[in-house]
């Protein structure tokens, strides 16, 4: 799976550096803004999976990111941090867009878990992504991961992969291949199948993973661990 990338948009050095901290022992990817322009800067270029976002930045407030970033259809999931408690002040973020509202000081304990269950429900809502043990496929993007390592595929390799991702676990004949991934009227080599197969597993296993696309002698292939 690929791992998640999370921007921590803070001006509190100190309290940046222990969310930093935190959040990569807990395995994920993290990138740190100190002020608003630039949070909003990386959140643009980077496409991260989640925002933590301070609402009280010098440049460009928490708030005005957040407002910037959905008008221009971004749907990343922003968690806003701010000292302000007030009812109307929790209004007021979420109807600039943020998705949930955590009052400091913070336990870690609570943090973690409001990032967990984001990042989980993005996952839910994301019908393009498709994933099996550490290897991710987007549809949207035409992206594949695995681990943390962005794989090149052709137009092809990317076609054969994703039918085997959408069937994990579940033999596909040689016949099913070609129906699907070259179409019914294929008058090629007759090997095409094979040579594919072995480009996709030079390219997933190019550091040494352990092999997912598995052989069925006499019958095709499967996606199995």
């Amino acid at each position: 799976m690929k791992t998640a990338n999370i921007l921590v948009v803070e001006d509190e050095i100190k309290l940046a550096q222990f969310i930093e901290l935190e959040l990569k022992y807990e395995g994920y990817e993290i990138t740190v803004a100190n002020d608003g322009l630039s949070g909003l800067t990386l959140a643009r270029e980077t496409n991260p999976d989640l925002i933590l976002l301070d609402w009280m930045l010098p440049g460009i407030s928490g708030l005005e990111i957040c407002k910037r970033l959905r008008q221009t259809g971004s749907k990343v999931p922003i968690v806003l941090l701010t000292a302000k408690d007030d009812i109307s002040d929790r209004v007021a973020g979420l109807d600039a867009g943020a998705d949930d509202y955590i009052v400091k000081p913070f336990s870690l304990e609570e943090l973690l878990a409001r990032v967990r269950a984001h990042l989980r429900r993005n996952q839910d809502e994301n019908p393009n992504l498709l994933e099996f043990e550490d290897l991710s496929l987007n549809r949207s993007t035409r992206e594949v991961y695995r681990g943390n390592r962005l794989i090149e595929l052709t137009a092809k390799e990317f076609d054969l992969l994703e039918y085997l991702i959408t069937h994990p676990r579940q033999v596909l004949t040689r016949d099913q291949i070609l129906e699907r991934v070259w179409g019914y009227d294929f008058m090629g080599d007759s090997n095409i199948i094979e040579v594919y197969i072995r480009y996709l597993r030079l390219k997933l296993e190019v550091n040494g993973e352990k092999r997912l696309i598995q052989t069925i002698r006499g019958v095709g292939y499967v996606l199995r661990s």
